[in-house]
């Protein structure tokens, strides 16, 4: 309970602890923020890691502190660090005893599994870029990829288009709008609303879902 109390607190003033880490560590912020955005895409184990809006104060941040972070330097190295991730995340799909081991941990529910299935169904290789943008269906898309058996080519050309379209709109969307007024004084509420908007698709399909399961009226 008390660390997913933490989880929350973190992501609702992830601006406050982002930027208190920058201020106290400089340039092992690079460091955390890869480890970060690498363990979200690459270990299908860490589903509810803050990527959209930890991408997003990150460009707010970089905007603030030129200095301290570099815009550019982030994009290239956040960028490859979201393309390696889905890679490894990719190769334990199709490892079977890897796959397998995966299976077992209590954080990979069948329910995640079955939404990004669906997913793969509705979108084919496209779901690799598309599932950037939606939590939780972000992490398991190309583990789901792999145990489809995805061409690799097909897979990687995918990836890396997903992984630099992720990283560029959100830090440019930060780096753009973080630092207008009225977004920096209501930034909890710009953090929930990334996150209601990054749902949203996940909510619609839930939704549809439960309207088909529901008994149709028979003839009167």
């Amino acid at each position: 309970m008390e660390l997913i109390k933490s989880l929350v607190d973190f992501v609702l003033h992830i601006d406050k602890h982002l930027g208190a880490f920058v201020g106290n560590h400089g340039g092992w912020t690079y460091g955390l923020l890869i480890g970060i955005i690498f363990c979200e895409t690459g270990l299908v184990i860490l589903p509810f890691l803050p990527g959209d809006s930890l991408l997003f104060t990150t460009g707010a941040l970089a905007a603030s502190f030129p200095d301290k972070l570099n815009i550019w330097l982030l994009f290239v190295v956040l960028s490859a660090a979201a393309i390696i991730g889905d890679t490894v995340n990719y190769s334990i799909g199709r490892a079977n005893g890897l796959r397998n081991l995966v299976l077992r941990f209590p954080l990979v529910k069948p329910s995640h599994l079955q939404r990004t299935e669906k997913f793969y169904e509705t979108y084919g290789a496209k779901m690799i870029v598309l599932a950037r943008f939606v939590p939780i269906v972000r992490t398991f898309a190309p583990f789901i990829a792999g145990i489809g058996k995805m061409p690799y080519r097909t897979f990687i050309v995918y990836n890396v288009l997903g992984g630099i379209l992720w990283v560029g709109i959100c830090l440019g969307a930060g780096a753009f709008f973080g630092n207008i007024p009225v977004v920096k004084k209501n930034f909890e509420l710009v953090v929930l609303g990334i996150i209601f908007v990054s749902i949203l698709p996940l909510a619609i399909e839930y939704l549809r879902a439960r309207g088909r399961r529901q008994p149709q009226p028979g003839p009167g």
